[in-house]
Parts: structure tokens; sequence; C-alpha cells
């Protein structure tokens, strides 16, 4: 079992609202950083499961965890979310309905959002690395470049799939028949 696995299982909710993003994605990750008392946690899968990994070391904390999977199951419930499967649903048919309408639209929008975002991002970085950042400028760059970097990581999953994709397939191919030759 990984410890995606193992975060999922014992955090569901969370784990379920990170792979969401978003508002409610944006709120197990605040509510989780004023529980661990760590501040801003990215609203992401892997900014997430990091502030868990790091949480679990200490007693303390894991018990803050544990309070922090309850009081959001409880806000998720007053909106409608009666268990975890729901919310990680909500989810998939999110990106599903997203996917479908670029298709029968032929909508180019996200395209080229996703070249711009490419770009952005990697044009951020080249500035930071081969020019001399301005001091002045030095944290409003570092804050362009950590959103554009978890757009990047959205658009990439996007059109290549998400861990959440690779871990079902991963499943469905450990679940398949040999194959003979």
């Amino acid at each position: 079992m990984s410890f995606n696995d193992v975060v999922k299982k014992s955090f569901p909710f969370i784990s379920a609202a990170a792979s969401l993003g978003g508002p409610i994605g944006s709120m197990a990750a605040s509510l989780l950083g004023k529980a661990l008392n760590v501040g801003t946690i990215a609203p992401t899968s892997d900014g997430i499961s990091t502030a868990i990994a790091t949480a679990l070391a200490d007693p303390t904390q894991r018990a803050a965890l544990i309070k922090a999977e309850q009081d959001f199951q409880a806000q998720m419930a007053e909106l409608g979310y009666k268990d975890a499967e729901t919310l990680a649903a909500t989810a998939e048919a999110d990106r599903a309905n997203a996917r479908d309408r670029e298709v029968k639209l032929k909508d180019r929008v996200p395209a080229l959002l996703a070249f711009l975002v490419t770009l952005g991002f990697f044009g951020v970085l080249a500035f930071m690395m081969f020019r001399s950042v301005p001091s002045a400028a030095h944290d409003a760059l570092l804050l362009l470049l950590g959103s554009l970097s978890t757009a990047w990581t959205a658009v990439i999953s996007y059109y290549f799939g998400s861990s959440a994709g690779s871990d079902r397939k991963t499943e469905l191919l450990a679940q398949a028949p040999a194959i003979q030759k």
C-alpha cells in the first residue's frame, strides 16, 4: 500500500478535496494549515499530501490532523457531501464535463491557456535563473512562479492525466488477467 493510499484511507475528505482542487481544495488546505499551525499550504494533492506526511511524524500534529479531518467532514456535510466518495465523484465528473465541453465545442481556449501558462512558467523560471532579480521584485516573482507552477501542474494533469487516473489505471491493470505467451 502506497503512502497516497494510506492518506486517502486515513483522511478521505481532505484527500478528495485535494483532488477536486478549486474552492473546496482551498478550504481543505486552509483548514489543514490552521490545524497544523503551519500557515499556508498549497491547495493541491501534492501540497496537502506533503503537509500530512510531515505532520504524521509528530503525535500532537497527528491528533490535529484527525481533528481537521473531522471538522472538514462536518463542513462538507453542510455543503451536501455525505461521504468522501461523493466528493471524489464530483471531482471526476467535473474533469469529464470540462473535457466533453472542449470536444463538443471544438474550443481552443483551454489549449491557448495551457500554452500561455507553460510559456509564462518557463519564462519566469528562465528569467529568475539567468537574470539578476531586483530585490523589490524578488518576493513577487517567487509568488508568481509558485502560482504558475501550480497552474502548469494542472495543465499537465488535464492533458496527460492526473495521479488519480494513474492510480485507477494501476488498480485496473493489477486486476487484469495475465497475458499468456
